[in-house]
């Protein structure tokens, strides 16, 4: 997959989840086009291999749902590097797999918690260092879930719905601002997030692909590098897919 060398030069990117997945993909190719990225990730073993592997220029090792950990990591990001440019809010988990009259209370919470709650924590925390340049990238990664909605991922589809919908109020908000907001909407792909998930759901999430098959971690992250970058600069509030044909709205 083509490289765009120079596409972040000089610019500042934090990618929450940043130590696996979509996430540390979307670092990767971040650095590789020139960009310094701070990575925020729950754990903290994965962010040191990932800081390590990808040249990462800053880690903070955080809960997204913990709203004063977000507000002090956007303020050493910034203390560190002296701007924000971009926000990747990548961090999610699926929760339990039950139908919604079964949904474990506890489960429904968490992934709201991490997973819509987290997006706006780290918008909210982040927007005020954009604002002070004019300028800021912010992609949301959502799910086709959120359009479509999966049986038995009752608290995972309403919080990805959530994100869109926050995404584009944030989106026409700041839209005479300079900074930009969309969320990307993804069908299934190989990444570690599978694991929390039974074989079952997996290949039912499969089969809805008209592609017939699971996505790759890179062509999210491509995606993503796209929305993250200055060449995204008329589309605001939006979602983009990357779902092999499943969502085409």
């Amino acid at each position: 997959m083509s490289v765009f060398p120079d596409r972040f030069a000089g610019q500042v990117a934090v990618v929450t989840g940043g130590a696996s997945g979509l996430g540390l993909a979307s670092a990767k190719r971040i650095v590789a086009e020139g960009g310094k990225v701070a990575l925020w990730d729950v754990d903290p073993e994965a962010l040191a291999a990932a800081k390590h592997g990808i040249g990462a220029a800053h880690v903070v090792a955080l809960d997204v749902s913990d709203q004063p950990a977000v507000e002090s990591a956007a303020v050493a990001t910034f203390e560190a590097f002296g701007r924000i440019d971009v926000l990747v809010a990548s961090a999610g988990i699926t929760g339990a797999t039950k139908p919604a009259h079964e949904f474990p209370i506890d489960s429904w919470l968490r992934v709201i918690d991490i997973n819509l709650n987290g997006i706006f924590y780290c918008a909210r925390a982040v927007v005020p260092y954009m604002l002070r340049h004019g300028y800021g990238r912010i992609v949301n990664v959502a799910s086709v879930a959120g359009k479509e909605g999966n049986p038995n991922a009752s608290a995972y589809s309403a919080s990805k719905a959530g994100v869109i919908g926050f995404t584009k109020s944030l989106g026409k908000e700041l839209a005479g601002s300079g900074i930009i907001a969309n969320a990307l909407t993804p069908a299934t792909f190989d990444s570690p997030i599978l694991n929390q998930l039974p074989k079952s759901q997996v290949e039912y999430m499969r089969s809805r692909i008209p592609m017939g098959r699971l996505g790759e971690v890179e062509e999210s992250a491509a995606m993503v590098c796209f929305m993250a970058s200055e060449e995204c600069s008329f589309t605001t509030a939006a979602t983009f897919d990357t779902s092999g044909g499943r969502t085409t709205f």
